[in-house]
């Protein structure tokens, strides 16, 4: 009994350090984000997991945070493809740099400090696939630090700037995919229809199935094509994630 009990708070112990405070801990890789305003969350996870991987190119991830959707990407990707992200925010962009130099992905990542308006402008690549989880509120009430209220916030970065910024650095047949909530979603896709983008996938996410849906995934292309629609819960009624939700993340989450 005493040998057994002593194996079971090793393993907890095993367990336990797999996590650290600071951070998010993914089957492959660590975030970091304790110097970033938004944290590690459900939406980035989502994007990551469901953008479609480009067979060959780069991909950018616009405003990139703590480079979770970089990161996720550069894990499902092969090694042919390279990832690179903008962020804004200096402490940010340092600890974006920081967790892509310790993933397993280190010579793929090139994380850049820099507003992606201007760096559009002087940017000579272009990319198969962007992804970029925007800011989606417009100014309002103050948040605690200007870093979060940048980050939440649309400002100067409006979505018909990041879709300008999108269609400068997009290869011809590539793909824009975002994450928002649903009528910012549709006001994206409304706006991009506008000026010549073509709504190639949407999928509509609620939290549970008795719940309405409230945030939206879209992946926009310049070139017209066929166009997929479909639905995912987050959860299921009683609580548990849902199997698509399951499927979806399983290479990601540790107890998936």
């Amino acid at each position: 009994m005493l040998a057994r009990f002593l194996f079971q708070v090793s393993q907890m112990s095993q367990q336990k350090a797999r996590y650290r405070a600071n951070g998010f801990t993914f089957k492959q890789f660590f975030v970091a984000h304790d110097r970033c305003a938004m944290k590690v969350g459900t939406d980035g996870v989502l994007l990551g997991a469901w953008a479609p991987p480009p067979a060959g190119g780069s991909v950018l991830d616009i405003g990139c945070g703590s480079g979770l959707i970089a990161l996720m990407l550069a894990q499902r990707c092969t090694a042919e493809v390279m990832i690179e992200g903008v962020e804004l925010d200096q402490d940010a962009a340092s600890q974006a740099q920081e967790n892509a130099a310790a993933s397993p992905w280190a010579g793929r990542i090139q994380i850049e400090q820099g507003d992606i308006i201007h760096w559009s402008q002087h940017c000579n690549r272009r990319y198969a696939l962007i992804v970029s989880n925007p800011p989606y509120f417009a100014p309002g009430s103050d948040c605690a630090s200007p870093q979060r209220a940048s980050a939440r916030y649309t400002g100067g970065l409006t979505h018909q700037v990041l879709l300008e910024c999108a269609q400068r650095l997009i290869e011809p047949d590539g793909l824009f995919c975002v994450i928002l909530p649903l009528e910012a979603g549709n006001n994206l896709v409304a706006l991009a229809e506008q000026q010549g983008w073509a709504l190639r996938r949407r999928t509509d996410i609620a939290d549970k199935p008795s719940r309405p849906q409230n945030r939206v995934m879209v992946a926009l292309s310049l070139q017209p094509g066929e166009r997929q629609h479909d639905s995912m819960t987050i959860r299921a009624e009683e609580g548990h994630y849902s199997r698509t939700h399951c499927e979806l993340t399983r290479d990601f989450y540790l107890h998936r």
